[in-house]
């Protein structure tokens, strides 16, 4: 791909952003690949969690239990499709997007689920127009991404299945056992080629959600994504990602310093457990999640306002705005909430937080 195209798109699909690291693990890669892969189970690992690949320095893509991985890519070997389970935050649609990348090259194959999702989606749907004038044909047919992973031996990702209607997840079910969808209007089945499965992700704490029946679950090896244990893990997650998504906007403002990247993460980390850090004081927790992804939205966000209204280093106004976007997402039980949490925990912090309470106060109202 072009110079042009990669400055002109928003986001890049996992597989176009990191191209060369791609290209270096195959070129590198000594091990078997299974039917339909592209790279072997061990080069898909290296992609993930980071390492080499010849002389290429391969980024971590996902911070945490290499395990999970591991067992992530095992399931993948099998004729079992994978789910991935957690708070909003987690990774979840990061991890699904780079493992089929990786594995499949070709992460575009998605099904979005919502409240609107219907069984079209997930089998196929047809060209009125063309029906109508020709009846029945293969050139009227729309392919669901799913029958698409299905033809080209392909990974489809379903993200946030749990928010479809029972009857368009279970119009999974007879996919995932017999690995075909009937097409009684063209007389014909497709049956799924060697390589094909589904990633979908769930969230456990997504309000209007449907609970999975146990007869779709059963097709699924699910794999529970943990929030990072520990501050410093999550802190290493927000520098990194903050760094590529504002390189990839081309904001004109300073990474933020260590020290501005721990305060925001202890603040989430604090108000998400219901706990200060030090365990000595209960704090309200707001009503929204306040999860890893917040926390980098909030301060990309914030490099954005310093870069355009303010100096271009990362201020303590700027990221008290953030802050307050994030945080205060029910008007009036979140101010309260927060107004405490000043009041309570980030006054009595000495002088180092004191400018960034002030910015917080002042927010706040």
């Amino acid at each position: 791909m072009g110079m042009d195209q990669k400055q002109t798109v928003l986001r890049l699909s996992a597989e176009k952003l990191y191209a060369q690291e791609l290209e270096a693990l195959r070129e590198s890669d000594r091990d078997a690949k299974p039917a339909g892969w592209q790279l072997s189970p061990k080069a898909v690992l290296t992609f993930i969690t980071g390492g080499k690949a010849g002389g290429t320095l391969i980024t971590p893509k996902y911070i945490g239990n290499k395990r999970l991985i591991e067992m992530a890519i095992a399931t993948l070997l099998t004729d079992r499709a994978l789910l991935l389970i957690g708070e909003p935050g987690t990774a979840k649609s990061w991890l699904s997007e780079n493992l089929t990348a990786a594995i499949h090259g070709d992460s575009s194959k998605v099904v979005q689920g919502t409240a609107g999702t219907s069984e079209e989606h997930v089998r196929y749907s047809w060209n009125y127009a063309l029906l109508l004038a020709q009846g029945p044909s293969d050139q009227a047919l729309i392919r669901s991404p799913i029958l698409r992973a299905m033809e080209s031996g392909g990974i489809a990702r379903f993200e946030e299945i749990s928010r479809c209607a029972s009857e368009v997840q279970d119009a999974l079910i007879s996919i995932l056992s017999e690995k075909t969808i009937s097409i009684p209007e063209l007389g014909r089945e497709v049956a799924a080629e060697r390589g094909f499965s589904i990633i979908a992700t769930a969230n456990t704490r997504d309000r209007g959600v449907n609970e999975m029946s146990a007869a779709l679950k059963r097709r699924f090896n699910i794999l529970v994504l943990p929030s990072p244990s520990s501050i410093e893990t999550e802190i290493d997650i927000v520098r990194r990602r903050v760094a590529e998504i504002s390189a990839n906007y081309e904001l004109k403002a300073a990474q933020p310093d260590d020290e501005a990247i721990r305060k925001v993460v202890t603040i989430f980390r604090e108000l998400r457990s219901g706990l200060t850090l030090d365990g000595k004081e209960k704090i309200k927790p707001p009503s929204g999640v306040i999860s890893t992804a917040e926390a980098i939205s909030l301060l990309t966000g914030s490099m954005a306002l310093a870069g355009s209204f303010g100096s271009g280093q990362l201020s303590d106004e700027d990221v008290a705005a953030g802050l307050q976007g994030a945080i205060v997402k029910d008007e009036e039980k979140d101010r309260i909430v927060w107004k405490e949490y000043l009041e309570n925990v980030m006054k009595k912090r000495g002088a180092s937080w004191r400018s960034l309470y002030s910015a917080c106060t002042e927010m706040n109202g």
